[in-house]
């Protein structure tokens, strides 16, 4: 495969990939007998590495590594041993192990290991935290982050930490105070249970699941078990009355009880208009600009740098394309250079979506409207102020510029201004009732600005009821905001917007990559979402959808699957239903796995492949976590170039999918990871494949960030696992644009 390297006589591309250099360290192993699992040794490793100054423990793989800082004595075995006894003192769930310590006299540490030891070292540094906004009791601060990194060289894997800078917007009050100036402080179940909070000893979030007394009841006990600091004080002072809260820490099904004094609310959009504070201005004020990026990084490097020297590691430059050349690619021709095509076999550049459709029409038509004389059948439900009469009719003639003819038969305005919300929704609800008792093809929703992130509130948002009704009832939707409509000017661009995902949302295929993929015959998505039942610990509600598309990238099909799955592991019987035999036996698959595969998900599509004669690529396509790339001209940072990728590794890259201006910040990049389990194809193809498979976006003219099989992936499991699903498990229309 032709390939360009990413250099250029104008610009350096650099990541946030540092190389680690081991120099002399400080380090021992040891095992624990019984063996203990992740969870557990990396708990464990946490509170042995508070309890040791200027040292650092993590687990990997049944084996504790144990660095200190080149001035601080390596503990003695006897001294590991009373540490073991006063944590398991301390620790309830470890008091019942009767561990047993062996010393791993010529210790063979990994690169991963070493970036493992560093990222622990990282955590036990102070960096600066500025804070860039405030406003009732809600701040903004920049924040580093860091994560291990491998990385393969042409001689050598090498030890990595990733470096880069996040925003935090955080509630300087604590779940306490939330608790009691909140509305319906009487009925905490009613705005507790659900809500994502952040511990305050250590910061980690964590979802409230239950409420299981006051603190009159529990105090005593709780104080016996606690082992933070701020945990217990706040124990010590809470009234008696106030409630005790049972969280849950990520997946990890175990409740642990807390104090409200020990927690603080994460901030939402529900919490901060609560608190008195626009959602809006708190997510201007977390975008970082180039220059801010800049010179955070320059001061967190030089702190990382002096702090990893003190425990015999030194950070090197970050990874760039000056320096590892090989390292970086980027696809030989442009990507707004390919080319697709359109009915009548018309073929445009991907810039030219709009003269395709006018010359083409669309590639594929719905079996529903085969027949051009078919009219779609549109009713329009405006919930907002602005006069819509121009658009819809303005919708209408392009239409019909595109080969479809429409008409909008219902018109429908509700006020819902001086309504309360329960009031409001259940007048939306009979409006959308009396829409469908007409049969209508789609439901063009007009919705005031006031309606934009308020997913999360207890309420929801009029957005997902309307979506949520129409759904159920295989009607397509289309929601439009008013803000969009402000003036005459701007109808031109919503309508390049909204005409080809509406086309797209009743059946019909747009357009499709005029050159076959040559990576697979089927493209797949696979999405396996779980969420902890509520007071049911060890239970999961999963949904698992897939969706197949084929070398043209065209869409076939979606299908539809919930179970209940008690763990990580899917079922052989759900990979079936998911992955059938008739359509794909002796066929090269490429699945991309929404995040990662767990459990034993990539040995059962193993077997899977190999038992239907398949060949299953196995890619993992993760969102966070993933280091950003950037390009410097003339010593200023600047956004990287589409298509711009990172290879870490022969099986694993960073890929920069989407075009940012500089003036909105930069590109957050995915990581593919391509699975050992499944068929071996070059990560170089996987890249150009994936950038192929992000032109296809029928619900607008910009490239999404994931390719088409998992776009929207995260949008379809926060509905189906709210229970909001269309009425049929399958099918081919693609009502998640």
């Amino acid at each position: 495969m032709n390939v360009a390297i990413a250099t250029s006589p104008t610009y350096t591309s650099l990541s946030e990939v540092f190389p680690i250099k081991i120099l002399e360290l400080n380090l021992m192993c040891f095992r624990l007998t019984p063996e203990i699992e992740k969870k557990d040794g990396n708990r464990l490793s946490y509170h042995l590495s508070r309890k040791l100054p200027e040292t650092v423990v993590i687990w990997h793989k049944f084996h504790f590594w144990l660095l200190a800082a080149h001035h601080r004595e390596l503990p003695s075995k006897k001294e590991l041993e009373e540490l073991l006894k006063i944590i398991q003192n301390e620790v309830e769930d470890f008091k019942e192990y009767l561990f047993g310590f062996q010393s791993v006299p010529q210790p063979q540490p990994t690169p991963f290991i070493y970036s493992l030891l560093a990222v622990q070292v990282l955590n036990k540094a102070k960096f600066d935290s500025p804070v860039v906004f405030s406003d009732n009791g809600i701040i903004v601060t920049r924040e580093p982050d860091f994560w291990a990194e491998n990385l393969e060289l042409i001689d050598e894997i090498k030890a990595a930490v990733t470096l880069t800078i996040f925003s935090s917007i955080m509630f300087r009050e604590t779940l306490a105070d939330f608790y009691e100036k909140h509305p319906q402080r009487q009925n905490p179940e009613q705005f507790l249970i659900g809500l994502k909070v952040q511990e305050n000893e250590r910061g980690n979030n964590a979802t409230i699941v239950n409420i299981i007394g006051n603190i009159g009841e529990y105090r005593e006990e709780l104080l016996a078990k606690a082992t933070g600091s701020i945990s217990k004080q706040a124990l010590r002072d809470a009234p008696d009355a106030q409630p005790i809260v049972a969280i849950q820490f990520g997946k990890n099904t175990k409740q642990f009880y807390y104090p409200m004094a020990a927690l603080r609310p994460c901030v939402t959009s529900a919490t901060a208009n609560l608190l008195g504070v626009e959602y809006g201005k708190l997510l201007k004020a977390a975008k970082i600009t180039h220059q801010d990026r800049t010179q955070l990084l320059t001061s967190y490097k030089k702190t990382a740098k002096e702090v990893l020297a003190a425990y015999g590691m030194e950070l090197e430059l970050s990874i760039n394309s000056r320096d590892y050349p090989n390292l970086f690619w980027k696809p030989l021709s442009k990507l707004e250079d390919t080319r697709l095509l359109f009915g009548n076999g018309v073929t445009v550049n991907r810039t030219e979506i709009l003269k395709g459709l006018s010359r083409g029409g669309v590639y594929r038509r719905h079996v529903q409207f085969q027949d051009k004389s078919t009219v779609i059948q549109i009713a329009a439900l405006k919930l907002c102020d602005a006069t819509v009469s121009s658009f819809l009719e303005q919708l209408t003639q392009r239409l019909a510029k595109y080969g479809f003819k429409s008409q909008i038969i219902t018109k429908k305005s509700l006020s819902v201004k001086n309504l309360a919300k329960t009031e409001a929704r259940v007048a939306v609800e009979k409006a959308v009732h009396e829409l469908v008792e007409i049969p209508h093809d789609i439901v063009l929703a007009f919705l005031p600005e006031s309606d934009r992130h308020t997913d999360d509130t207890d309420e929801g948002s009029f957005y997902h009821q309307i979506y949520s009704l129409l759904l159920r009832r295989q009607i397509a939707s289309q929601i439009i905001y008013e803000d969009t409509l402000s003036n005459l000017e701007s109808y031109q661009y919503i309508l390049n917007q909204v005409i080809p995902g509406i086309i797209a949302k009743l059946g019909n295929l747009p357009f499709v990559l005029a050159e076959p993929l040559e990576t697979a015959d089927y493209f797949i998505g696979l999405d396996i979402s779980r969420i902890s039942k509520k007071r049911q610990a060890g239970t999961r509600n999963a949904c698992a959808s897939v969706r197949l598309y084929g070398r043209q990238g065209e869409f076939v099909r979606y299908r539809l699957e919930d179970d209940l799955i008690d763990g990580e592991i899917i079922p052989p019987k759900l990979l079936e239903r998911l992955l059938p035999a008739t359509e794909l036996a002796n066929k090269t698959v490429l699945i991309y796995r929404d995040g990662a595969f767990v459990g034993k998900e990539a040995d059962y599509l193993a077997h899977r492949a190999k038992a239907i004669g398949a060949k299953f690529i196995l890619v993992e396509c993760k969102k966070s976590g993933v280091p950003r790339l950037y390009n410097i001209k003339q010593k200023a940072v600047t956004a990287p170039s589409q298509g711009l990728a990172l290879c870490l590794s022969s099986c694993e890259a960073i890929l920069v999918t989407t075009k940012v201006p500089d003036t909105i910040g930069l590109a957050r990049p995915i990581r593919l990871t391509v699975r050992e389990q499944g068929h071996q194809v070059s990560i170089e193809s996987v890249l150009e494949t994936t950038l192929k498979l992000t032109l296809l976006h029928h619900g607008a003219l910009k490239e999404p960030r994931l390719p088409m099989p998992l776009y929207g992936s995260d949008r379809m499991a926060y509905l189906r696992l709210q229970g909001i699903r269309p009425s049929v498990m399958e099918g081919d229309r693609q009502f998640w644009l």
